[in-house]
Parts: structure tokens; C-alpha cells; sequence
């Protein structure tokens, strides 16, 4: 079993400090909000809700969403998407760094890249208020998302394709697509084994 009791220094020696690349177009930013468990470190989770408009409905993801222009950054919109989706006030959580931005696929929603950002939240469990948006929210320790029993193949019905994905305690939250590949970022920069990802022309473009 490998050891993820990490700490907050640890995380932000491991993110990156420099801001996001400049983009030319629309783009979103999630936060990867991290705490301290009874199982060592943990991160939150949002599973979307169901809308039949949405191309990713059900799907599990981090909190967040698209900057908008009332934003100042990305930073900003990370805090308030997390704010409004689960009523988690990031205001005061110290900032750990960041992940690769990633390509946030034009085809579906047009946007040109997402940011992820960590921060580091203190104390115990808060108490999370789900809106519309969002059927559920969850706590996942890393321990879990590094357990190869739950790697497995998921198929997506949309796509009639399947995809490396990572099994959560209920049968419809799979961890997959841009969500896992941010993950896939955060075991590189920790050093830590994970499964395998196929590169994307669209994420290396923006690595920093």
C-alpha cells in the first residue's frame, strides 16, 4: 500500500507555482481541494447531475466551472464554481499550486483549456451543500484512486467506446476522461504509480 499521508508542503513542492498559459478563447477552472483523513489525504469529488442536455451528465468530476468575465483569474472562478456548486468557501484556504491546464474539448463545449488548482483545507469534514448542478459530493482518499483493483475499463454508452477509468464505492461514479487525466498529472508529479494514460496532442500543447 503506498503512502499518501501528505502534507501541505509536500503538495505545493509537487504542483506548479506558475500561473496558467494565456489562451486565446473561452476557459473553465476546477479546484482539486485536498484535507487531511482518517485514511490519509483525501480530495473532493462532485458527481454532475442529470441533465439531458449536458454531454457529460452524471459524470464525476472536480468542482468548477467556466471563467467568466466578473472573474479576475482563474483562481477566482475555481472559488466561486466551488462556492456555488457545494458551498465551500475557499476564500481562506492557503493555495498549494497547480496541475497542467488541459484542452477542454472543443467539439462539446468550446473550450480551449481548463485549469486545475489545489488548495489545502483544515479541520474536519465541512459540511457541503449540493446545488443543482450537482447529485453528489464525496471525499476520495488518494489511497483509493491509487488501488489498481479499482482501475478498470469503463464504457461510455454515448460513444460506444471504453475507456480507463477508477471504480468509486457506488456503481455510477467512475472516475474517467479530463477528470482522471488531471489525476494522471498529479500521481506523475508525485511520483507515485498510476495507470496509464494515452498522451493528447491538445493537453501537451498547453503543459507548462
Amino acid at each position: 500500500m503506498h503512502d499518501f499521508d501528505l502534507s501541505p508542503e509536500h503538495l505545493r513542492a509537487a504542483l506548479d507555482q506558475r500561473p496558467p498559459r494565456d489562451v486565446d478563447g473561452p476557459r473553465a477552472a476546477v479546484a482539486n481541494v485536498y484535507r487531511q483523513g482518517e485514511r490519509g489525504t483525501e480530495l473532493l469529488f462532485i458527481q454532475r447531475a442529470a441533465k439531458p442536455t449536458d454531454p457529460w451528465s452524471g459524470q464525476m468530476a472536480f468542482p468548477g466551472g467556466r471563467v467568466d468575465p466578473d472573474d479576475a483569474d482563474t483562481f477566482a472562478a475555481a472559488k466561486r464554481e466551488t462556492l456555488e456548486e457545494v458551498g465551500l468557501d475557499l476564500t481562506g484556504a492557503p493555495r498549494l499550486g497547480s496541475l497542467d491546464d488541459h484542452d477542454g474539448g472543443r467539439i462539446h463545449n468550446n473550450l480551449r483549456a481548463v485549469s486545475s488548482h489545489g488548495y489545502w483545507l483544515d479541520g474536519d469534514r465541512p459540511e457541503l451543500v449540493n446545488n443543482y448542478e450537482v447529485a453528489d459530493s464525496l471525499w476520495v482518499p488518494l489511497a483509493d484512486l491509487a488501488d489498481t483493483e479499482r482501475h478498470i475499463g469503463y464504457y461510455w454508452e454515448k460513444a460506444d467506446s471504453t475507456w480507463p477509468g477508477i471504480q468509486l464505492d457506488k456503481p455510477d461514479q467512475v472516475i474517467w476522461g479530463m477528470t482522471l487525466r488531471f489525476l494522471g498529472n498529479l500521481f506523475e508529479r508525485l511520483e507515485r504509480p498510476f495507470i496509464t494514460l494515452a498522451p493528447r496532442p491538445g493537453d501537451q500543447n498547453l503543459r507548462r
